[in-house]
């Protein structure tokens, strides 16, 4: 936390993105969000200053880097209180211990925000707040914030745009006046109420505040996505997966990081050309997804879920499988002795509430030759010959690499938590093509599993390796 060598590589940090990079090393563009020119706090009106005061810490001049009685509410209540951070443990939440929700966390704050305010000045403090926080639109920094929402300079700005700006600092995406201007509306006349009371702004300036129109972000062509069509989804994917790893948002933001991904471009431009070329042929209202998964590692090589980077990712949407899920039933029947040479019957097939119709192989024929074919009655009888019928099924395709949640689904493959209904087989319920390919993958892999993965290393800009991946052996 030295000041001078902490205030030095911030603005070498706001220089430097956080890079993705293919599995051959080769750059395929940047995770980190749009970036400003790290600006001097002189340059930083008090106009400009006094609105993020307003919101975020009227006291900051006054305090020593601490709210303590939020704080400690904060620890009794196990971070539910909310709110009441000073702009030092803002900084140092964001910048050194993350947004955790623990103990462990919050004393490593506390002992932070103490440090720093003993060490560095309040203007060193509030510069290096103000370039570094995020306000939405992929800007981090004021700088980068008065492009995005103004298409000015900082210096440019007036005190009723900054407001603008500082009322995005508590939920930046949902109080961006383009996605919900009631709301945002209300958290500006919140600042600039904020303003008059402290004595700010006079009550006639306050007065004459009227809602300043922001540009709309599609305008300015620097705000594209830095990773943009078909691979915005593998990016959205990278910085999920960092997450899991505990590089957070503030590292990918601040560190400019080395991200080598285990995407294959060749075999990912393979696979857009060749899913746009089969969309070409269908109706206006298919969508399509892939997944390539290689089975000894689980490495993903290609992944289209969609050309639109920010849209839809259909290959991490949860959809009813149809029969491919059959595929599941008897790696489970197998598993228990049933051979693939078994004969089974295709006639007529009965449910509590509708007959399935049979037919397609004149009475019975192989379980090779049902999956070949793809007949529901076979894999229904077959599923009732397991130890536990549809429990089985589900169990293996868990097993081999099916998630066993999904975001809104808690828990899958289930009924309300008992055992699945028999439709199971037949593909009832919802998985993801991610889901599939990687399951499809344990198989190819002799029943091997491995975590089906995205990044395959991270490196800082020092060269210090934050992660690798390792195979292993797998598990069986």
């Amino acid at each position: 936390l030295a000041k001078s060598t902490n205030v030095t590589d911030l603005q070498n940090a706001l220089k430097t993105r956080t890079l993705i990079f293919d599995r051959e090393e080769k750059e395929a563009g940047a995770l980190s969000g749009q970036k400003g020119t790290y600006v001097e706090l002189a340059v930083i009106s008090e106009d400009l200053q006094n609105p993020v005061f307003a919101t975020e810490d009227r006291s900051f001049y006054k305090n020593d880097g601490i709210n303590y009685a939020r704080f400690f509410l904060a620890i009794v209540t196990g971070g539910r209180s909310g709110g009441g951070s000073t702009i030092t443990q803002q900084y140092v939440k964001k910048t050194l211990v993350g947004d955790e929700s623990s103990f462990k966390r919050k004393a490593k704050e506390l002992v932070y925000s103490v440090k720093m305010a003993n060490e560095w000045s309040k203007e060193e403090v509030l510069g290096a707040y103000l370039n570094t926080i995020y306000f939405g639109r992929n800007a981090y920094g004021i700088d980068a914030a008065a492009r995005a929402y103004f298409g000015i300079p900082v210096q440019e700005l007036n005190a009723s745009q900054a407001a603008v700006l500082a009322a995005c600092i508590q939920r930046p995406s949902q109080l961006d006046p383009r996605n919900n201007f009631a709301e945002a509306e209300e958290r500006w006349r919140y600042v600039l109420d904020g303003m008059a009371e402290e004595g700010w702004l006079s009550p006639s300036d306050r007065a004459s505040q009227t809602y300043p129109e922001p540009i709309d972000p599609a305008t300015i062509p620097e705000q594209a996505p830095e990773v943009s069509g078909p691979n915005g989804l593998i990016k959205n994917q990278v910085l999920a997966e960092l997450g899991n790893l505990g590089i957070d948002e503030s590292e990918v933001q601040t560190r400019g990081l080395k991200v080598t991904t285990t995407i294959d471009m060749k075999a990912q431009n393979t696979t857009v050309d060749m899913v746009n070329a089969e969309l070409a042929k269908q109706r206006e209202n298919v969508r399509m997804a892939a997944v390539s998964v290689e089975p000894k590692t689980g490495a993903v090589r290609a992944y289209f879920g969609g050309n639109d980077g920010n849209g839809w990712d259909y290959a991490n949407a949860p959809l009813q499988t149809g029969s491919t899920f059959k595929i599941f039933t008897l790696a489970a029947a197998v598993s228990q002795g049933i051979p693939t040479s078994q004969v089974v019957s295709d006639a007529s097939y009965q449910l509590p509430n509708t007959v399935v119709p049979g037919g397609g192989c004149r009475g019975g024929c192989t379980l090779k030759e049902a999956l070949k074919q793809s007949l529901n009655t076979p894999f229904l009888r077959l599923q009732g010959e397991l130890a536990h019928t549809t429990q089985d099924t589900a169990d293996m395709a868990h097993a081999l690499g099916v998630a066993r949640s999904l975001p809104g689904i808690e828990k899958t493959l289930t009924e309300n938590g008992a055992a699945p209904f028999e439709g199971i087989t037949l593909g009832q319920y919802q998985s993801r093509p991610l889901d599939m390919a990687h399951a499809l993958a344990t198989l190819a892999n002799l029943g091997v599993y491995h975590d089906a993965h995205f990044v395959e290393r991270v490196e800082a800009a020092d060269g210090q390796v934050l992660y690798q991946f390792d195979a292993g052996a797998g598990e069986r």
